[in-house]
């Protein structure tokens, strides 16, 4: 038989109200026992937040994992070309902005993007990204590592750049500066197809920041290290100590094999001193000035200077007398003997 109550006890109760009935003065409503409902209201609401403290945790796990990633190169930043420094400098010829490998990249980047990312570290050794926005780093500042060409190819096209971080492992290292200069290394010789000299420089180069860091190594460990021949260390070393050299006397350096190296070394330290001393006795610079041709000798210790047409007033003769004297007074060299 079913349970009759009040009408205003039920309002009460479940906060609903009922249709009256026709005959009664209290209408009879079916009910559940309010024990019962409050259960099934309370059981609803657990649930909900149940499943909002769930979803909370799994978004906030998945920000924290995305920092991981970032951090260890496991997923991709799209950061300005303004935000990266490049403390390394070139280790390419000094044209290489006009070369056709670059206008070639170029060219390929404006019409179908940058396939490779470049390779940076955070300036900041101890940065991370923000945990409620990881991928946000348009504030960070960057050490460019790999990826010189892409990055002034963006900047020229005005791209964002494709980039992922390096391992953390060697960041803030007592030799960090040849840790980069390797990483460099390793995907110009993965990716580039590098001449003789550059090669042979880059590994010089390697060498000599090693060694200034404090490191002791020898030829061979470091050939392991960096997986090459040990027999190349000693001729890359050498190419290093001598490379203005090298650029001053072959103008075609950069195209020479190693070979041709060889042999522009072995010129370069047969070179007697006394032939030297003797052709810098007499040495001439000359310059167009309009039409006018100037022209400056120095034989011996001695100075002259030859100029036709030059019409001067004793004080603009003065003038250029006073410029010479100071440019002579700042650089005193001690005059070539024997």
């Amino acid at each position: 038989m079913k349970r009759t109550i009040p009408r205003s006890l039920v309002s009460k109760a479940l906060n609903q109200s009922a249709e009256p009935s026709d005959n009664d003065d209290e209408a009879k409503v079916d009910t559940a026992p309010s024990s019962t409902t409050a259960a099934f209201k309370g059981a609803g609401s657990a649930w909900k937040a149940g499943a909002l403290a769930q979803s909370q945790a799994a978004v906030e796990q998945g920000r924290a994992q995305l920092v991981e990633d970032i951090l260890n190169g496991r997923h991709e930043l799209q950061i300005s070309p303004e935000q990266v420094e490049d403390p390394l400098g070139s280790d390419r010829r000094d044209d290489w902005l006009a070369q056709e490998a670059f206008q070639t990249l170029l060219k390929s980047i404006e019409i179908n993007g940058q396939d490779t990312p470049i390779l940076v570290w955070p300036e900041d050794p101890n940065w991370k990204p923000d945990p409620l926005n990881p991928t946000d780093v348009a504030d960070a500042r960057f050490i460019m590592l790999t990826g010189r060409r892409r990055h002034a190819a963006a900047k020229t096209l005005g791209l964002k750049l494709r980039a992922i971080l390096a391992s953390p492992d060697k960041r803030g290292a007592k030799n960090a500066q040849f840790e980069m200069l390797f990483l460099r290394f390793r995907e110009n010789e993965e990716r580039e197809n590098l001449g003789a000299f550059e090669r042979l420089l880059a590994i010089g180069e390697m060498y000599e920041t090693l060694r200034e860091s404090g490191e002791k190594t020898t030829a061979v460990a470091f050939a392991a290290r960096i997986g090459v021949h040990e027999s190349i260390v000693s001729r890359a070393r050498a190419v290093f100590g001598a490379r203005d050299q090298i650029l001053n006397a072959f103008k075609n350096a950069y195209d020479m094999s190693f070979q041709d190296l060889q042999k522009a070394l072995a010129s370069l330290e047969g070179k007697p001193k006394k032939q030297v001393r003797k052709s810098a006795q007499k040495i001439t610079a000359k310059r167009k000035v309009g039409g006018r041709n100037l022209s400056l000798t120095s034989a011996n210790g001695n100075l002259s200077i030859k100029a036709a047409s030059v019409p001067l007033s004793q004080e603009k003769l003065e003038e250029l007398s006073d410029l010479i004297a100071g440019f002579l007074a700042k650089n005193k060299e001690v005059p070539p003997t024997g």
